[in-house]
């Protein structure tokens, strides 16, 4: 059995990374391939300027171009990055409870005398929290600052892969082992040009192998963009697009309509958002959408003050909105000052487009009549009922 998902903290040892073939969200594609990175790429154009590696990973103090670089990396697979880790925590009821809690997962799997860990919960085992783990190598972190002395400074985790071959039980003591499995050839993305490292985590307990998991990041040099607006229009880096992959293109074509699809369960009847290729209540595979309301509130927020990220002016608020339906979806509220924005507010969906090819599902706070924004587009009048939208039972990832 296997699962797939993009990254969060990664595996090496629980605070480093590691990673795994899998979908790379398109911002890191160009064109919808990798260009190889063979290829001459001059500096300025998301190319790599020749720089200084850190004196005591280059012999006799040397500069490495990129021939030299790449041999270097490569010398870094097969070499251990966590060896010994030992899980700060036994297999428990109470991570499990709070896991599925946050997750909104009510299998009776996970509960009671004969309960199992659910299976994607296999890294949270391993996380050494802010002290680490003492089993943690030293070749990874080389690794990393032979890459940031080149110039890849920049960092971002691209997906993640998981294979469970047990299932992990309340009393299970976990150890593990990671490896750098792999460094890619130099690869020119729409992000820039880097190298993605891949680590394999073996996760066992009681000494036997209970799963794998890889996680992957691309170091990379950011390329030089100007964007491009409309005329007089203010220039600047445009918004993150969204991953739309077979799982979720469902969700995406009923944004571009503006409609909020919500999945159910055609077995069960169970909600499910955001988007899955099963139902975690009863395990079935097919499923149609209903169409949400749009009316909410909001169950927990933050104001995102640090870091600044680019096309992003803070300070924002970010919230977790409990939809009447029943399930939750995280979005922007608009339309109050983000130190206004209070847990129980309630909330109607709307689409801001932010651009010519964006258009974000977000939230106004009720009552205020939200001014005069061209880019704002109110959810159509609703009566609150849950609606059934065209089904797509049985084919996952194509909602109406």
């Amino acid at each position: 059995m296997s699962g797939r998902g993009a990254g969060g903290e990664g595996g090496v040892g629980g605070v480093g990374f590691a990673a795994g073939d899998g979908p790379v969200p398109e911002d890191l594609v160009p064109d919808g391939g990798v260009r190889d990175g063979g290829e001459d790429v001059e500096a300025g154009d998301g190319g790599v300027p020749d720089g200084a590696v850190p004196e005591d990973l280059v012999p006799d103090g040397g500069v490495c171009d990129g021939g030299d670089l790449a041999v270097r990396l490569k010398g870094y697979e097969g070499r251990a990055a966590t060896v010994g880790g030992v899980g700060k925590d036994p297999v428990n009821a109470p991570m499990i409870r709070h896991w599925c809690e946050a997750m909104g997962d009510t299998s009776p799997a996970y509960d009671g005398p004969d309960a199992v860990a659910p299976p994607t919960m296999l890294q949270a085992w391993t996380m050494g929290g802010l002290g680490g783990h003492p089993g943690r190598a030293g070749a990874y972190d080389e690794l990393l600052r032979l890459l940031d002395g080149a110039g890849y400074t920049s960092v971002v985790a691209t997906d993640c892969e998981q294979e469970y071959l047990r299932p992990l039980r309340p009393g299970d003591e976990i150890t593990f082992d990671a490896v750098i499995e792999s460094v890619s050839d130099r690869k020119t993305t729409k992000l820039g040009t880097g190298y993605f490292l891949t680590t394999r985590m073996d996760i066992r307990a009681g000494g036997e192998l209970a799963g794998t998991h890889r996680f992957r990041i691309l170091k990379y040099v950011p390329a030089h963009r100007n964007p491009k607006g409309p005329t007089g229009a203010k220039s600047g880096p445009s918004r993150p697009r969204p991953v739309i992959n077979r799982d979720n293109a469902g969700f995406w074509e009923g944004v571009e309509r503006h409609r909020l699809l919500i999945q159910r369960c055609t077995a069960c009847g169970t909600l499910r958002f955001p988007w899955l290729p099963g139902c975690g209540a009863c395990g079935c595979l097919d499923w149609d959408t209903v169409e949400s309301g749009g009316e909410g509130t909001v169950y927990s927020y933050v104001v995102m003050h640090h870091p600044p990220f680019p096309a992003f002016d803070p300070p924002y608020a970010v919230a977790l909105i409990e939809l009447t339906e029943g399930v939750r979806i995280v979005s922007n509220v608009v339309g109050v000052p983000h130190d206004k924005v209070r847990i129980g507010m309630p909330v109607r969906l709307e689409f801001q487009r932010y651009d010519e090819e964006l258009e974000l599902p977000v939230f106004r706070a009720e009552g205020d009549p939200g001014g005069d924004d061209p880019g704002r587009s109110a959810a159509r009048p609703r009566d609150g009922s849950v609606r059934p939208a065209a089904s797509s039972a049985g084919r996952p990832g194509e909602g109406s």
